[in-house]
């Protein structure tokens, strides 16, 4: 959102320098900026220890393309605990590891996507009303699946996922994706 108006006392904006940062909407009656404000969500390729990849069909979404796992943060909420909630409301299961991937911005929605590599201890799926049906798919299948949209944020998380487990025997979470976020 851009804004045009001041939110605290609805004075018409005007354009001001500040430092590095070239025309700024700026309130000359409250004396502050007000910056553009974008919706920020979370994306996570979920794998298992044998490698495969959850992917989601969520009809509402797209009838042609499956998805990984996604949901906006909340106000007060980090990425890392977004894409855990996301994970358990969507699929029911509990992450294991979770690794900060990338980051990508979503024109069609104005948008920063965060995305994660998380592992999961697999278990009973139990989908959400929005999910219309999840299955574990081999790595090397994945591309098939996802968005063909260059640049995508789901295409870019697998495409990753394919770089790093081609460099590796399996995923062993300690040696392919180094750093871990508990």
């Amino acid at each position: 959102m851009r804004f045009r108006y001041c939110p605290d006392c609805g004075s018409v904006l005007s354009a001001r320098d500040l430092g590095d940062e070239i025309n700024v909407p700026w309130c000359d009656r409250c004396c502050k900026p007000w910056f553009p404000i974008f919706p920020t969500a979370v994306i996570a390729l979920v794998y298992n220890d044998r490698g495969e990849v959850l992917l989601l069909r969520q009809n509402y979404i797209s009838t042609e393309f499956r998805n990984l796992v996604s949901g906006y943060m909340q106000p007060g909420e980090d990425a890392e605990a977004c894409a855990r909630r996301e994970i358990k409301e969507e699929t029911g299961l509990e992450v294991t590891d979770l690794r900060l991937v990338l980051t990508s911005w979503f024109d069609k929605k104005e948008m920063l996507m965060i995305g994660f590599f998380a592992k999961v201890n697999e278990g009973e799926l139990k989908l959400s009303e929005e999910v219309d049906d999840a299955g574990w798919f081999p790595e090397s299948e994945i591309l098939s699946y996802v968005s063909t949209r260059r640049g995508s944020a789901s295409r870019r998380l697998c495409e990753a996922f394919l770089r790093e487990t081609r460099h590796k025997q399996r995923p062993n979470d300690d040696a392919l994706f180094g750093a871990r976020i508990i």
